[in-house]
């Protein structure tokens, strides 16, 4: 088989060029990093859980119409996804009070917000991904008036979706980020929505205990990253109550299956 060549690697994913032209291979890693990767781990398995949490998710959106460059799974760790100009805005979608808004405003973490805030990072791990206003985004050209209009409205309806989604499953979704995407046609291009939706960009806390089931266990030193990671697959009805969790590790599981 022909060696794959390798577009792009970021701190969780690597990309390779898909088998057709306009098509990506996205590869889920298990390196955990926080603090724009001052901190670096590694959580066993947790590329397989956040492909197939991803997966789930993205084909959901994709059914009540937000347009996504997810195609399908392809493997344990793997999608084959639309090719698309990542726009350098990371958009954080804030329910609850928590994490860096707590820290810099002062607010108590678990407070409820009075409305759903949108908040814009300028995607440049030097620079720590600085909080953008629209204006910001407006004068460097970054995304124009009619893209950031479709952003805000796909954020505000993933939202809503995912709120619902968790909360059925005795989860809060307190926040997370999306990165979107130009899918161009000619010279024709629109918004989509693109790289992933997991543990690691959600934050993500029991309704009734309040534990975190997300990567705030690994920035805080808590512990138990696989377990809450699977919790979710597992409420997300991903990983079957009772069954021998999932596949985490690809030669374990052959050797497993040769023995068998």
């Amino acid at each position: 088989m022909a060696r794959r060549r390798q577009i792009y690697e970021g701190k969780a994913k690597i990309l390779y060029e898909g088998p057709e032209p306009g098509t990506i291979i996205q590869y889920f890693k298990d390196d955990a990093t926080a603090f724009n990767a001052q901190k670096k781990g590694t959580i066993s398995g947790k590329g397989v859980l956040n492909n197939r949490i991803s997966e789930h998710i993205f084909t959901l959106l994709g059914q009540i119409g937000v347009p996504t460059h997810f195609i399908r799974r392809l493997n344990m760790r793997e999608q084959l996804v639309r090719q698309v100009e990542i726009v350098p805005i990371e958009v954080v979608v804030r329910n609850v009070a928590a994490g860096s808004l707590s820290k810099k405003l002062g607010i108590e973490e678990g407070t409820q917000l009075p409305r759903t805030l949108i908040e814009y990072c300028y995607k440049d791990d030097a620079l720590g991904d600085p909080l953008v206003s629209e204006e910001h985004i407006a004068c460097f050209g970054w995304a124009t008036q009619e893209e950031m209009h479709d952003i805000a409205d796909m954020a505000i309806r993933i939202n809503d979706f995912m709120c619902g989604l968790f909360a059925a499953i005795g989860i809060r979704l307190v926040d997370f980020k999306l990165e979107f995407g130009r899918l161009w046609d000619g010279d024709y291009s629109r918004i989509i929505l693109a790289d992933e939706i997991s543990p690691d960009g959600c934050r993500l806390w029991d309704m009734n205990t309040g534990e975190k089931l997300d990567k705030d266990r690994f920035r805080r030193d808590l512990g138990g990253e696989v377990e809450a990671y699977q919790e979710v697959a597992r409420r997300l009805g991903l990983l079957p109550e009772g069954a021998d969790t999932t596949v985490l590790d690809l030669d374990t599981h052959r050797k497993k299956r040769g023995k068998d």
